[in-house]
């Protein structure tokens, strides 16, 4: 059927106040590589829509949440037995902020084993490793929103191994806790980080981050040889199919939610002794029963502050990871960069197994 003129008129209304047409441009022209490891590109878009229902999840939680001792427990347990559904919005706000940092660890690696970090790409790397950060972070600070038993003692626990940091830790435990101990002003301070700070920052580098991919394009593999490998649109073809893994993504999370929902616990008294077996969540166990590991002292050193100094180093020497990847010559070191990758994934997933058994 033949556009009307009124038709015409509309689109050139949108069209010189939104500029319609670069969009249509670029998803003319943008291709993504198809290659044997091609799949693991959908996770970075796994996780951007976690993320997603992390903030939608997260709005809806925050229409009853009052962030105070006296009263967060209460407005969490008014939310799970009173509110319509509420018990479900939590279990998915919670079980998503689990699986994003899960699908952001995959990414990782992916981009890893893939050697998608090398030229032009070290920038790309360095805000997605600070995305994984302020992931990290968001699953801090919520943790103690509850203010259940063992989500006080954890951020306890949390806390007391920031204050163990030389030179720094002393004030950095005081700025987290609002104060010398866990308490009121702690809740009030995490409930800011994690509704305002956090979502800002995530927000503003998450935007640097996707300007950045669009800048440099998908990274094909080195063991693709050819200069020139098959291309796939990007809409419509990897777009429905990136939507097909977000429907998977959300089968997932709904199965979750619903057959598994999120346990409330007990009101935390920070005047009871620490509840026995208490640990971090699953993304800190490994350095959590690695210093738990480390004896009181290692030679005129504190075991503690040993541990936490080669976790700063480790740390370091991982994020500068695309610029040891590769030697004077500009060459790749393939193989050390993919043994590193192996080492640390085989180190996060034994010790956070033996974190959680023991």
């Amino acid at each position: 059927m033949p556009e009307t003129d009124t038709e015409r008129t509309r689109q050139g209304w949108f069209e010189e106040r939104l500029g319609l047409s670069a969009l249509r441009e670029f998803l003319a022209h943008k291709q993504v590589p198809l290659h044997s490891a091609t799949i693991w590109y959908y996770f970075g878009g796994i996780t951007l829509f976690l993320f997603v229902i992390q903030v939608l999840t997260g709005i809806l939680l925050l229409l009853y949440y009052r962030p105070s001792p006296a009263e967060a427990y209460e407005s969490v347990q008014f939310i799970v037995t009173r509110v319509e559904f509420g018990w479900l919005i939590r279990s998915v706000h919670s079980w998503s902020a689990n699986l994003m940092i899960l699908t952001a660890f995959i990414h990782m690696f992916s981009v890893v084993f893939l050697h998608a970090y090398r030229k032009p790409r070290e920038l790309t790397w360095l805000s997605g490793i600070a995305l994984l950060g302020l992931a990290l972070g968001f699953g801090f600070s919520g943790y103690l929103l509850p203010w259940n038993e063992v989500s006080y003692f954890a951020t306890k626990v949390g806390t007391d191994m920031a204050a163990a940091v030389p030179v720094i830790g002393g004030g950095l435990a005081r700025f987290l806790r609002g104060g010398d101990d866990v308490g009121g002003a702690t809740l009030t301070r995490f409930f800011g980080f994690h509704v305002a700070v956090l979502p800002g920052l995530t927000t503003m580098l998450l935007l640097v981050h996707l300007a950045l991919v669009q800048r440099t394009g998908m990274s094909t593999p080195p063991w693709v040889k050819d200069a020139n490998p098959p291309q796939m649109p990007f809409f419509p073809n990897f777009f429905l199919r990136e939507m097909m893994a977000w429907y998977g993504a959300m089968g997932v999370l709904g199965s979750l939610a619903a057959l598994f929902p999120w346990d409330l616990g007990v009101k935390a008294d920070p005047f009871a002794s620490a509840p026995a077996g208490i640990r971090p969540e699953w993304y800190f166990l490994a350095p959590f029963y690695t210093l738990k590991l480390i004896p009181s002292h290692v030679w005129v050193f504190e075991g503690e502050l040993l541990g936490i100094f080669g976790f700063g180093l480790l740390a370091v020497w991982w994020v500068l990871l695309p610029f040891w990847a590769t030697n004077r010559e500009g060459l790749l070191r393939t193989r050390w960069v993919t043994g590193a990758g192996v080492a640390l994934l085989a180190y996060l997933t034994v010790f956070s197994m033996l974190g959680y058994w023991r």
